[in-house]
């Protein structure tokens, strides 16, 4: 197998805004980030309002919730939007059946993204941390 080296825009690209994340400062200081912007080229990071230099961050891990943590509203939630997916598929099929294969439905992802549920496996990969209790609340 290949292991090729992922890259924050990467494991971010279709995150939401303000996600909530840990930095480790090359000078071995630890922060929080209220969130960070990812424009499709470049980060800028935020500490409350106020702008963070980049220059001295070694390593950028978001707080992701585990999908185990869901709770029952938010599975019927999740649930609405898999729905939505299937029919968006049902309909493109129906509408351009050349489109087999490459349709790749999207609303349930956005839904985990908006509400930082790690659907991707990346808090077991070391690639994200799991958030704290009560930090999305």
């Amino acid at each position: 197998m290949n292991n090729k080296q992922l890259l924050l825009k990467d494991l971010c690209a279709r995150l939401p805004y303000k996600v909530i994340c840990s930095i480790y400062r090359i000078d071995g200081l630890n922060e929080e980030l209220s969130g960070y912007f990812y424009d499709g080229t470049s980060y800028e990071f935020y500490f409350g309002k106020h702008p963070v230099s980049v220059d001295n961050i070694s390593e950028i891990k978001p707080y992701l919730r585990p999908m185990s943590s869901m709770t029952e509203e938010e599975k019927e939630e999740l649930r609405q939007e898999q729905i939505k997916d299937e029919q968006l598929f049902a309909d493109c099929i129906k509408n351009h059946p050349e489109m087999r294969g490459l349709i790749i439905p999207h609303f349930a992802a956005d839904w985990c993204d908006k509400n930082m549920f790690d659907y991707r496996g990346l808090i077991p990969k070391g690639l994200a941390i799991k958030a704290p209790e009560g930090m999305y609340d």
